[in-house]
């Protein structure tokens, strides 16, 4: 951001203006350009950089830097400089809100890639929408964040017109989770738990109802606090309950703790969501071994539409690997790149004065070939691609066992 600030300086300087409006600043952008005609268009990045959850927040960010850069070498779009802005919201929704404010204030900024959790996006969305600031999330899966409170009963609503996803919903996610440990893995009785929070109390709320209907039995359930670390009186309780299996609804910093207790009490598995998904799971849990987890879209690794992502990636040298969502990010921050693209060339080759609006309009119109496979997106924002993966913790990885597309 030093050297954006350098370049406003130089053009306050060179006009003479003690302030920039909207207008003129769009008009100085060019002129600073050394002559030519680019623009430059910034993209917010949401995600926790530091904590618990910096994995995969990190995965985000270089996933995102990565799709602004490739853009900028290709000149996807004649005339614009694409750049990033990450923002840290430590998984806190209370900081997420406070970065939607700054992604507001930024001008030039057309677009907001993330966050992570799906609580932290609750606390975005209204502020996105009433800017009319176009949001991707790459991992949030919390239906109601595209279909209402009343998804439930049938009643669908789509409460921000901004808002929309590279990731599938809590509601297909749960829905193939309980599938495949009933049908697959042939275990007919569980031991739910969730952390509460919004991601984690829907996504079990999901497991329980298509695994009960299948005729699954749920022999018995806790709440827990996502910062505990000891789980031990729970694991009594496992213990006691019979159950053959835990399915968790939450994320990785207290499932591998709670995995780890459970293996030293009894021998079964813990399956959870996309939240667990991760490569700190395993190393945060000696026992992880036989552990399961579902996450959205088929492994990277086994696309061929995502060959020159991981190629492109490692060449880059980022330090912290793309993680569960690298795809899904890139996935999103094209879409983002896209819809400028379109924006563009129906204004001859140049952003307009209310690119942010056009940006959103064109939104809805997105359609292209992704690193996960084809990327658009449904009337309630939801991404098409509804593909799913079974993961398994063998010899230390996670290794996938079964994808499917789920109706």
């Amino acid at each position: 951001m030093r050297h954006r600030s350098l370049l406003i300086l130089t053009a306050v300087l060179t006009t003479g203006a003690l302030t920039l409006t909207a207008c003129g600043s769009r008009e100085d952008d060019k002129k600073s350009s050394g002559g030519g005609e680019t623009q430059t268009v910034v993209i917010g990045v949401d995600a926790p950089l530091t904590g618990d959850l910096s994995a995969l927040g990190l995965g985000i960010k270089n996933s995102a830097d990565l799709a602004a850069k490739t853009a900028n070498k290709e000149k996807t779009v004649p005339g614009i400089k694409f750049e990033i802005q990450p923002l840290d919201d430590q998984a806190q929704p209370s900081v997420g809100q406070q970065n939607a404010q700054k992604f507001i204030g930024n001008k030039d900024l057309l677009g907001v890639v993330g966050p992570l959790n799906s609580g932290v996006s609750q606390s975005m969305q209204k502020p996105l929408n009433d800017a009319s600031l176009t949001q991707v999330s790459p991992a949030n899966t919390g239906t109601e964040l595209t279909q209402g409170n009343d998804w439930k009963t049938g009643d669908k609503k789509r409460p921000y017109k901004t808002y929309f996803r590279t990731a599938t919903t809590d509601a297909i996610q749960g829905a193939f989770a309980a599938n495949y440990l009933f049908k697959t893995a042939k275990i007919k009785d569980v031991y739910l738990i969730d952390d509460q929070k919004p991601y984690g109390a829907g996504l079990a709320a999901s497991f329980k109802t298509t695994f009960t209907g299948l005729g699954g039995k749920i022999v018995g359930a806790d709440h827990i606090n996502p910062d505990d670390r000891d789980f031990n009186s729970i694991v009594t309780k496992i213990k006691g309950s019979k159950a053959k299996a835990v399915y968790y609804g939450g994320e990785y910093p207290a499932g591998a703790p709670l995995s780890q207790q459970l293996k030293d009490s009894v021998k079964i598995p813990l399956m959870g969501g996309d939240g667990m998904y991760s490569a700190d799971f395993i190393e945060l849990n000696k026992k992880a071994q036989g552990d399961i987890a579902t996450s959205v879209g088929k492994p990277v690794e086994e696309l061929e539409s995502a060959k020159k992502f991981i190629a492109d990636y490692k060449t880059a040298g980022y330090k912290d690997a793309y993680e569960a969502y690298g795809g899904g990010t890139y996935d999103a921050t094209w879409a983002i790149i896209e819809a400028v693209k379109a924006v563009v060339a129906e204004n001859d080759g140049k952003l307009p004065e209310d690119a942010r609006a056009k940006v959103l309009d064109a939104m809805s119109k997105v359609q292209f070939e992704g690193v996960t496979g084809p990327v658009s997106f449904d009337e309630y924002g939801d991404t098409t691609n509804t593909m799913m993966t079974a993961y398994q913790v063998d010899g230390g990885k996670w290794v996938s066992k079964f994808s499917e597309a789920v109706k």
